[in-house]
């Protein structure tokens, strides 16, 4: 096992993903103990991670000008093409200056939209890259795992939706002590100047940085014009009163609301994954599943859903199938189920084992039961699956 060591900022790894075309990732001893670090942590949806969702070929690529060998590697079934760099963060200095926005966009919801949409237009006017700052995994997972709040998107599904809002470059910051103890003033002068280039940057207007959270936006702006760059503070998204945030979607997903979880981030809310092979149950009693295995336990909602499937008809790519999903555990036939996303399509009949889906949550037809017996359970589907016909009729 790969033993923690202290490390200097130098050292920090990051990754940063361009919406280009390939990926390429330099080949050094830092980068492998980083990807190698990644590897060993499975709570964390990290290059390791990305590398098999985006089913990823590699090829060697001999012209290359810089210093180091790249790997150049294709990245197949996925909507927006893109670039990725594995470097330590040094290797970023000499970049070219980037238009820059920073937060965690879990959901990416229409708050998030504003910033991004924002941030894409001033870029465009001042001829910068457009590019976005995240952390992986989330601090409030890294300090207190057990209370850290529900995860709206993974780190693929943020990538997709990020390469939607036409932005260029996304710089994933792998958050561990060291980043956390990072001063306000370091980040501000060491890796938003020196490293990252910065010349204009956007934030909330909630914005905290640096160790305990002790930058403030007073100290941000204050500290700005030397380092070379210009801030902008965005205003919250305010609806019906309430403002838009990661906060307000997990509670409207929990309680069912999906009409306000709509509203919140401007679509349905989804889940994507590929379809892994099962237990086979599904087949058995008449409605056989597609399962999606989900990598992080804490569920923003659970239950049974009326939803529609993208991605699942190899003769029709862009069709949207109807369907209905369950989200849990299996309590009928798992005592100590792990969370999983099973997806059974109506009047449907293709192998779909290995596809890339996005499912989207339309509407809650109610909790996850323990039944007492398989017969039950199946008599309780046919409810399910008429119930969701229903819907599809009805809307």
């Amino acid at each position: 096992m790969l033993k923690h060591r202290s490390q200097s900022l130098q050292d920090l790894s990051l990754l940063s993903f361009d919406f280009s075309g390939n990926i390429q990732f330099h080949h050094s001893e830092e980068t492998r103990r980083c990807t190698e670090y990644s590897k060993l942590t499975s709570k964390q949806e990290n290059y390791s991670l990305l590398r098999k969702s985006f089913q990823i070929t590699t090829h060697n690529n001999q012209a290359q000008t810089r210093p180091a060998r790249l790997k150049q590697a294709k990245i197949n079934n996925f909507k927006a093409p893109m670039l990725m760099h594995t470097w330590r963060r040094k290797s970023i200095c000499a970049k070219k200056p980037i238009a820059l926005t920073i937060g965690n966009f879990d959901g990416v919801h229409l708050g998030h939209q504003a910033m991004l949409n924002r941030l894409r237009n001033v870029a465009d006017q001042r001829d910068l890259p457009a590019c976005v700052m995240t952390f992986e995994p989330h601090p409030r997972e890294f300090f207190a795992p057990d209370q850290a709040p529900a995860r709206l998107t993974s780190l693929r599904r943020k990538l997709e939706l990020l390469a939607q809002s036409r932005i260029d470059c996304v710089h994933v910051c792998r958050f561990n002590y060291d980043f956390a103890r990072i001063s306000p003033e370091e980040f501000i002068q060491r890796i938003l100047n020196k490293e990252l280039s910065v010349r204009w940057l956007l934030v909330g207007d909630d914005f905290r940085f640096g160790a305990r959270r002790s930058g403030d936006l007073a100290m941000l702006q204050a500290l700005s014009t030397e380092n070379g760059f210009e801030v902008e503070i965005m205003p919250s998204v305010i609806i019906d009163e309430h403002r838009v945030s990661s906060t307000a979607t997990r509670r409207a997903l929990a309680h069912g609301n999906f009409d306000a979880v709509k509203q919140l981030l401007g679509k349905p809310y989804s889940i994507t994954g590929r379809v892994v092979d099962g237990d086979k149950l599904g087949k058995q009693i008449g409605f056989p599943t597609a399962n999606i295995p989900l990598r992080h336990h804490c569920l923003p909602l659970s239950g049974i859903f009326v939803v529609a499937v993208h991605g699942a008809s190899a003769s029709s790519p862009t069709a949207v199938l109807p369907g209905v999903a369950s989200l849990g555990v299996r309590p009928t036939v798992h005592d100590n189920g792990q969370p999983i996303l099973e997806v059974h399509l109506f009047d449907f009949n293709q192998d779909i084992y290995g596809r890339h889906l996005q499912v989207d949550f339309l509407h809650k037809l109610r909790n996850e039961e323990k039944y007492a017996d398989l017969d039950t359970l199946v008599e309780q589907i046919k409810k399910d699956v008429a119930q969701a016909k229903d819907f599809f009729l009805m809307t």
